[in-house]
């Protein structure tokens, strides 16, 4: 290593340490949803021909960044790691996909972990192989006191409305509510009680990484009142001062829920 890199690595540490301090009193987000979006465009930059190697480097920032959310105090933390669209994907990209996916939440669920992972999303779309590991990891974290960490595998923000009304429906159906009745009662908080985040806070922050400034189907319903921050730095290459700056940058906000 250079002396000029060994500066700017000293100069980073010192600003990082300022904008951590500077946090410390500030009003920080209960809940946030990561768009971690960048792995195959990194991969490509590298020069690196499997682009699964910029997904499992990508998978392998996932723990720093929940470290980073602990120390913030972020109770919910969401995080999107495969879309339904991705399901689509061609066997050759998604199947390595899927173990990488696979391997990271066994990590995420291993014992000397603090977080409760729940996985939300269409798992009946998913393989047989990929359910078992999401499940497994729920079940082995359940009990644990850290953040709730969703783990959004196979997921779609319609479909996941969709699903909310359909088991809304199913639920009413099997009680023998007439349908008139049910015009009547439904709202939005009786939708919202049937979403895969149902009992959680709505996320305050959404962020997304790589450059892209749109939510690709993420939390349609529960990102209403939501800030968004948007970074160039692809997944990969996230640190915790681009994390910080989310926050400062949330922190700043006059969040007015839709007025």
């Amino acid at each position: 290593m250079g002396a000029r890199q060994r500066v700017r690595d000293v100069l980073t540490q010192v600003y990082e340490h300022r904008l951590a301090r500077a946090l410390e009193t500030a009003e920080l987000p209960r809940h946030v949803g990561v768009i971690i979006d960048g792995n195959r465009r990194w991969a490509r930059d590298m020069g690196l021909e499997d682009v699964s190697e910029g997904h499992r480097r990508g998978a392998d920032k996932i723990a720093d960044f929940l470290g980073w959310c602990d120390e913030a105090g972020v109770g919910v933390v969401t995080i999107f790691l495969l879309s339904t669209d991705n399901l689509s994907r061609a066997e050759p990209e998604l199947v390595p996909l899927l173990r990488i996916i696979e391997d990271v939440v066994a990590d995420l669920s291993a014992v000397d972990r603090r977080w409760h992972l729940r996985a939300m999303g269409a798992l009946e779309l998913l393989p047989a192989e990929t359910v078992a590991v999401l499940k497994q990891a729920e079940e082995l974290t359940r009990d644990r006191p850290g953040a709730t960490v969703n783990l959004a595998v196979g997921y779609g923000g319609r479909r996941e409305i969709a699903d909310a009304v359909r088991s809304l429906l199913a639920e009413h159906a099997e009680r023998g509510t007439p349908l008139d009745e049910l015009v009547e009662l439904l709202d939005v908080e009786h939708i919202a009680e049937h979403l895969y985040t149902r009992g959680q806070p709505d996320p305050d922050l959404i962020i997304r990484t790589s450059g892209e400034q749109r939510l690709s189907g993420f939390l349609l319903w529960q990102t209403a009142h939501s800030e968004f921050y948007f970074t160039d730095v692809y997944w990969p290459d996230f640190r915790r001062i681009d994390f910080l700056r989310a926050l400062r940058d949330y922190s700043a906000r006059h969040r007015r829920f839709g007025s």
